[in-house]
């Protein structure tokens, strides 16, 4: 999934992308309010972490005015109940007091997600193929795939829009940050590599290529 960050604290901004890359998360930063809009402008993002005392335009204004059913988790210094009540009436999703543990943070951006996504439970199924995204583990015929944090990327993808095509625009907007310049090979490679993890040695293949337009996860007769 793909996250956008907006945090001017610039130590714990770093941080916290360090951590969400180390979980397999493509991410974008920025350190103040109207950054952040402009984002929103030009990408799709899975969740947004929003400080809300920041330059420019604050937390609340960018959720005001970004209007979208993303889910957002607010990160404040401000832990007063009132604070959280007027976060909370704005839309936002979750409220996280700093300073917070990296690990819950996780917690609560997994829990926001499931919130929106079509399939509300952690595991995701398809044949014999098992990914539960609560533990990022992944298991075919009950055998554990072991998959980079990128592999994994594209697998929750892939699994969470099951029967669709997915091109490589949309793959390369959800799982890569701004600093993929495209125009490579390198979703085919990683497609390769997951191709091979998750249906080499079966007779069922999941995986398919559909020429000309992308990848799709299904179950063939």
């Amino acid at each position: 999934m793909r996250i956008l960050v907006a945090e001017d604290e610039r130590d714990l901004n770093r941080l916290i992308c360090q951590t969400l890359e180390r979980a397999g998360y493509s991410v974008d930063t920025c350190y103040d309010g109207e950054a952040a809009l402009d984002n929103l402008l030009g990408a799709e993002y899975d969740c947004l972490l929003l400080d809300i005392m920041m330059p420019k335009k604050d937390g609340h204004a960018v959720l005001r005015a970004q209007g979208s059913t993303v889910p957002v988790i607010f990160l404040t210094a401000r832990d007063s109940v009132q604070d959280r009540i007027e976060g909370l009436d704005l839309g936002a999703d979750d409220y996280l007091v700093k300073p917070f543990d990296f690990d819950e943070l996780l917690a609560r951006i997994r829990a926001a997600t499931r919130k929106y996504s079509v399939q509300k439970t952690s595991v995701l199924t398809l044949a014999d193929l098992t990914v539960d995204t609560s533990s990022r583990t992944v298991t075919r015929g009950g055998k554990e795939i072991r998959l980079s944090a990128k592999e994994y990327a594209i697998l929750q993808y892939l699994m969470q829009h099951k029967g669709t095509v997915i091109s490589r625009a949309r793959l390369e907007d959800h799982i890569w940050n701004y600093d993929y310049a495209g125009g490579s090979n390198v979703v085919d490679v990683y497609i390769t590599y997951l191709r091979k993890k998750i249906d080499g040695g079966f007779d069922k293949k999941l995986l398919h290529t559909v020429r000309g337009a992308g990848w799709i996860l299904k179950e063939e007769p």
